[in-house]
């Protein structure tokens, strides 16, 4: 804090109060406040519970935390931000609530944070920022609607964000000379290679269960493998060539998975790699955390990581989580200040020391983060290929989401011919979307 000494008291109050206003910190009016936020109980908001007592010690400002499993969470959030005035101050939201938020208007935008030199740090550094997690996370009204583009705006930042990465043993690979895989091809003869050299091992750990997981991790290999579930115009295409070789894909990872893989969900396919009943996992990173933990992983310092593998063009999945404010929030200027410190170069470095997953490409580059992470390097590199429109992101898209998944899983567990149920999907979908309007302008 400047002061200013005058010989008049006069000139005295003069001083202190320039003090206080024209040289003021940024967070000093808002010391004393109380921030009430929502977060999922999740391994990367496990770790920001570590550093928030660090955002206080700096700014004064209190957080109190309401930290809930995410299916509560999101019941939670539906009806606290339909009301007038809402509790939370500050949401994390898992990336497919982004379009049912921002439709319903119920997340601040941005903007006008960013332009209030009272509040923006201009050191900041947006563009350090991993740019796939933003737009994913944090675009509305641009390209599609939910990417970013010329009419598109800031909702909310990557906060716990995720890409798709390959985790192998390495104790395994060394053992029968395999390499990494680093197309599909490769990826897929080994998935069926190694359960014949090493006996009662499956080869690569997926989600398959009925919903969800299933067109999860159909999805994972979709992009990769030059598929998508709309052309431009939004007419299905998840039933051609391309979406075709997806599916059958994952029917062969699932073929050749462990005992019971058919039925894996996220856990239980993380399990499987985590007990070393699985020689592959291909999935999130947040799991990176768990696999080094020896109170949760039998194959501590077996793992070695690896981008995942390229099919006709790499890329890699985005999701997870991001923060927004409420547009009911009470205390907005003082969240904008906690989001913006826990966004920071600095609040990253932080939050993945503690275990997070950063959302910066410099905190995936920096020393310190690899000397205690080594696989830090290369989930940075993966990020390079993360792709937003990895799903697509849209009011509508639970309802495609759910029936994608319930059909795979009779792929998976009936036998039933790909090409037929992804014609079902694809039907299915475009009265789904003809009755939301998305052809009212193809007429």
């Amino acid at each position: 804090m400047h002061t200013f000494l005058k010989s008049s008291a006069v000139g005295l109050t003069t001083a202190v109060f320039m003090a206080s206003t024209a040289f003021a910190g940024p967070y000093d009016v808002y010391e004393g406040t109380t921030l009430i936020v929502n977060f999922p109980a999740h391994p990367h908001y496990d770790a920001v519970m570590q550093i928030l007592p660090e955002f206080t010690k700096e700014t004064g400002i209190e957080v109190e935390v309401d930290q809930l499993p995410y299916l509560k969470m999101r019941e939670r959030q539906t009806l606290e931000l339909a009301q007038e005035e809402g509790d939370y101050d500050l949401i994390a939201y898992v990336v497919f609530s982004k379009a049912d938020y921002v439709y319903a208007d119920q997340l601040e935008n941005l903007a006008k944070y960013f332009m209030n030199p009272k509040l923006a740090n201009p050191a900041y550094d947006s563009a350090d920022l991993i740019d796939g997690y933003v737009y994913n996370i944090g675009f509305a009204g641009g390209d599609r609607g939910y990417l970013s583009g010329a009419t598109g705006s800031l909702f909310g930042m990557p906060y716990g964000s995720e890409t798709s990465v390959l985790g192998y043993r390495k104790d395994i690979f060394e053992k029968h000379g395999l390499e990494v895989p680093q197309t599909y091809d490769e990826l897929l003869a080994l998935a069926c290679q190694i359960p014949e050299l090493e006996p009662g091992m499956g080869g690569l750990a997926s989600r398959a269960a009925s919903g969800h997981h299933a067109a999860h991790a159909f999805l994972l290999h979709l992009n990769p493998l030059g598929g998508a579930i709309f052309d431009e115009n939004w007419e299905p295409v998840v039933n051609n060539a391309a979406g075709v070789k997806a599916a059958e894909a994952l029917k062969t990872i699932v073929d050749c998975g462990a005992e019971g893989s058919v039925n894996f969900g996220f856990g239980e396919a993380l399990g499987s790699f985590l007990n070393g009943d699985t020689a592959m996992f291909l999935d999130t990173t947040i799991v990176a955390g768990q696999v080094d933990n020896p109170n949760k992983s039998q194959v501590v310092g077996k793992v070695g990581w690896a981008l995942h593998p390229m099919g006709t063009k790499r890329a890699s999945q985005t999701g997870g989580f991001g923060i927004g404010i409420p547009a009911n929030a009470e205390n907005k200027d003082a969240a904008f200040l906690l989001m913006q410190w826990l966004t920071s170069k600095e609040g990253d470095k932080l939050v993945a020391m503690a275990g997070g997953n950063p959302s910066r490409f410099s905190t995936h580059a920096d020393a310190d983060v690899n000397a205690k992470f080594p696989h830090m390097a290369t989930f940075g590199e993966a990020l390079q290929h993360a792709d937003p429109d990895w799903r697509p992101i849209i009011p509508v898209w639970g309802k495609i989401n759910a029936d994608l998944g319930t059909t795979l899983s009779k792929v998976l567990t009936e036998d039933l011919d790909v090409q037929d149920a992804l014609d079902g999907v694809a039907a299915r979908a475009r009265v789904v979307m003809d009755e939301a309007g998305y052809y009212t302008w193809n007429d």
